[in-house]
């Protein structure tokens, strides 16, 4: 008997928290409480992916609890969406002392882990928070020049944006995050405008073929 692909994915997605729970492959592990894997439904049309746990992410286990995370609730209000519709996690799954930047190996030793969630929850629009999550899909870009601005890389919208802590820092950026954020449901029809053409262009080959 086959699984629900749903049921299917919700246990590779405890398996993988708990791989996360237990991991060793970086220093990181040494002074973190909790590994923050990361949470939402799956699939799910968007996922945001942040750079590291916080403090309050550290001890509840829980990504963009704290300060950040209040904004980014804000945000998602401000296009009619809350946390329980999108997926959201982390570069890096453990807390870096201070709350320091990650480092390259840091973010190298978590990467299969975020390969694996991106295949799990199979999104439409992927929306980077921050320079650390942005260079994977844009490599040497500066956030400055391209926020806001969305490129498609294997069938997926990614979006770079500032993360949301960058507004507590610099009170100027809010209203900028907050057009970027204004825009994500246009991107996101317009993917779904061009799935449902290309469906519709493929349909009646895949009849002509059932003839033969």
């Amino acid at each position: 008997m086959s699984m629900n692909p749903a049921r299917a994915a919700g246990s590779d997605i405890a398996e993988l928290r708990q791989l996360v729970g237990s991991c060793t492959a970086c220093e990181l592990c040494r002074g973190a409480k909790l590994g923050v894997p990361g949470e939402g439904p799956l699939p799910s049309e968007i996922m945001f992916i942040g750079e590291a746990p916080g403090y309050h992410e550290d001890q509840q286990g829980t990504p963009f609890i704290g300060a950040s995370g209040q904004f980014l609730n804000e945000l998602l209000g401000k296009i009619d969406l809350d946390r329980t519709q999108v997926y959201i996690t982390n570069v890096v799954k453990c807390r870096p002392p201070g709350n320091r930047d990650p480092l390259p190996d840091e973010m190298a030793a978590c990467r299969p882990y975020l390969d694996r969630q991106i295949a799990l929850v199979d999104p439409r629009m992927i929306v980077t928070l921050g320079r650390f999550s942005m260079s994977r899909w844009f490599p040497g870009g500066r956030i400055s020049q391209i926020h806001g601005q969305p490129k498609t890389v294997d069938g997926r919208i990614i979006v770079p944006m500032y993360h949301p802590a960058a507004a507590l820092h610099q009170g100027a950026l809010k209203a900028t995050i907050e057009a970027d954020f204004l825009k994500l449901p246009r991107y996101l029809a317009n993917m779904r405008q061009l799935l449902e053409t290309e469906q519709a262009a493929e349909k009646p080959k895949l009849e002509q073929s059932r003839l033969f």
